[in-house]
């Protein structure tokens, strides 16, 4: 990694780390995200920082950024957009929706309908949307960073297996320590710190960064790994549904992410290993096809790295 494009990403870090305190994980995680052209999902309880989290990246660099909150009400054009009759010249014009940003943040996407949640569909896996019989392309780089409360909350809709595999990773925000919460209540005696952040990369600056990422080296006994994981995911009588294809392929650009941002140009096997726990739930635990209305998801959550240690 270039001198010059190391500072931008200690920048970046820096600049998040402002709005986010003690959560250096999961500002790792979501730019991993970022530089893979993946999206992010984040799943926790209300008030634990997940929408200050995509607002704090997306205002550390110089972007278009629209915020949806996803309600029960919501119809698919009120994301994608509607056309509008103008008298005037007696045609059609079509009228954007939020989803025409570089970020968009898909707030307690979980609360609106399984109609509404496919209007992403096709945004999200090749950044484009088709109205009208029109294709439609988003602005690079497009990311899409949705939150959602846990399922047993009351008026929430579970998320499609076909939404799911769309993103790149499934993270938790948690609880902040003792320590960071009382650093939080000793900064935030005045002004919001998001309201003070300032951009510090431009938009060619990421797009330079995702370009780079596909040029980390990856050996091909990395591949042979990366498999074994994903194979394990598709036996496993922990899962009820393994990883997809697009998952692994998704996993190693991860894993060249993760390589870059460490300032190196080739992959080790910990760049898979240590992303695996937060790579997208995407093996689908096998409680879920039979739990109970008012339960939790799972009493126990699935380990990936049981796979790892067999």
């Amino acid at each position: 990694m270039q001198a010059a494009t190391s500072q931008v990403v200690s920048q970046l870090k820096h600049s998040i780390a402002r709005a986010i305190y003690g959560k250096e994980d999961a500002i790792q995680l979501a730019l991993i995200t970022l530089l893979a052209r993946g999206h992010l999902l984040i799943e926790d309880v209300p008030g634990v920082g997940k929408t200050t989290l995509a607002q704090a990246l997306a205002k550390s660099f110089h972007c278009t950024f629209q915020r949806v909150q996803f309600t029960s009400d919501l119809l698919p054009s009120d994301v994608i957009g509607v056309s509008v009759y103008n008298p005037e010249s007696r045609e059609f014009e079509f009228r954007q929706g939020p989803i025409f940003a570089n970020v968009v943040l898909a707030d307690e996407i979980n609360r609106t309908t399984p109609r509404t949640q496919s209007a992403l569909l096709e945004a999200m896996n090749e950044s484009q949307v088709t109205v009208d019989g029109r294709t439609l392309p988003l602005p690079h780089p497009f990311l899409v960073i949705a939150t959602q409360n846990p399922v047993e909350h009351h008026g929430t809709y579970p998320l499609p297996e076909s939404q799911l595999d769309r993103f790149l990773m499934r993270i938790k925000m948690g609880y902040p320590s003792h320590e960071t919460e009382r650093e939080i209540l000793r900064r935030r005696t005045s002004d919001d710190p998001l309201q003070a952040l300032e951009p510090v990369a431009d938009v060619d600056d990421v797009i330079g960064m995702q370009d780079a990422v596909t040029r980390v080296k990856v050996d091909s006994s990395l591949h042979d790994y990366a498999l074994e994981i994903v194979n394990r995911t598709r036996k496993s009588d922990q899962l009820a549904l393994g990883v997809s294809p697009r998952g692994t392929l998704m996993l190693q650009r991860a894993a060249q992410a993760r390589a870059y941002l460490e300032g190196r140009d080739y992959c080790l096997p910990d760049d898979f290993k240590l992303l695996t726990a937060w790579w997208r739930a995407r093996g689908t635990p096998r409680c879920r096809k039979n739990r109970k209305p008012r339960k939790p998801l799972c009493t126990k959550s699935w380990n990936p790295f049981v796979f790892l240690s067999n």
